[in-house]
Parts: C-alpha cells; structure tokens; sequence
C-alpha cells in the first residue's frame, strides 16, 4: 500500500509538549530516530493499552536511540492527568488545531459505534534521523504496534 507522506519531511510545526516546553518539529528530533504515534483520546481503553506498551517497552526503544512522541488533539491538562494516572514515561504532544495530523492525513472521518465524527486515527510514523517520513502505519492495533514499530526501528537503525 502507497502513502502519499511516505518519503517526504514532516511539516513545521510546533507543538506543546507535556515535558514544558514547544517541539518545533522537525528541528527538535534531527538526528535521531522518532516514533510520532497519533492516537484519538487519552484515558480512553484502547489508547491507554497502547500507551502503557509504549511505557512498558520505552527501555528498548532507548537502547536503539530512538525517540517516542504520542500526539492527540487533547489539551495539556488531559496530557498531563493521562501521564499521571498511568505513569508514562514519554511526552506527549497536543495538536489541538490538527495542523500535524491534517498534514499526514491522520485527521479527518472516523467512525465509532456507528457514527461518524471527525478525529484522529490511530496512525504511526517512523522519522529518520534527516527528517524523512521512512515507514507510516495506518488504523494500527493498540495491543500489537509497539513491537511492530520497534522491530521496524531496530531493523533500519541497525541496532
């Protein structure tokens, strides 16, 4: 399957982050490898399945050098009570006016139960170390992306 953000560079944006300070991407993670996993709400079940995975595997994500950044729509406090209540060990990311996500293609129409709103699809993006879009996963698995994307990055860093 093509993906038209396949290849290409993130978009400039800056982003509040819940460790206080803007990520201004893609300055703020040259030179190494990121994951940017997107995810619909925090504190919902499945987005806090796949952030405690995050959490529990960020060991080996370190031990690759590789960076972990999960990104919603949610505002800060949200951010910050998800941290907490779950002890999470990466930041997050708040695109509140889905400049990010309209971007890649992670915003627009979803459907839950039958309806059909807009938000944010649980998307993943692998970011080389120049900034290039190297590996897009789309509609992931909460319970199965961590290890998908972890071998992905122990593959092309070659750790």
């Amino acid at each position: 399957m093509s993906d038209s953000v396949l290849g290409g560079s993130l978009p400039s944006v800056s982003l509040e982050s819940t460790e206080g300070k803007s990520v201004k991407l893609p300055d703020d993670i040259a030179g190494s490898w990121t994951l940017l996993y997107f995810y619909p709400k925090d504190d919902t079940p499945g987005c806090t399945k796949q952030a405690c995975s995050y959490r529990d595997n960020l060991g080996e994500f370190k031990k690759i050098g590789a960076k972990v950044y999960g990104v919603s729509l949610d505002d800060l406090s949200s951010h910050g009570n998800f941290i907490q209540k779950y002890s999470l060990n990466f930041p997050l990311l708040s695109d509140p006016d889905h400049k990010l996500s309209e971007a890649l293609g992670v915003y627009g129409d979803q459907e839950w139960r039958g309806k059909v709103f807009k938000g944010l699809s649980r998307d993943s993006f692998l970011i080389s170390p120049d900034g290039k879009i190297r590996k897009v996963w789309r509609k992931v698995d909460p319970t199965t992306t961590v290890q998908e994307t972890l071998q992905e990055i122990s593959n092309v860093s070659g750790v």
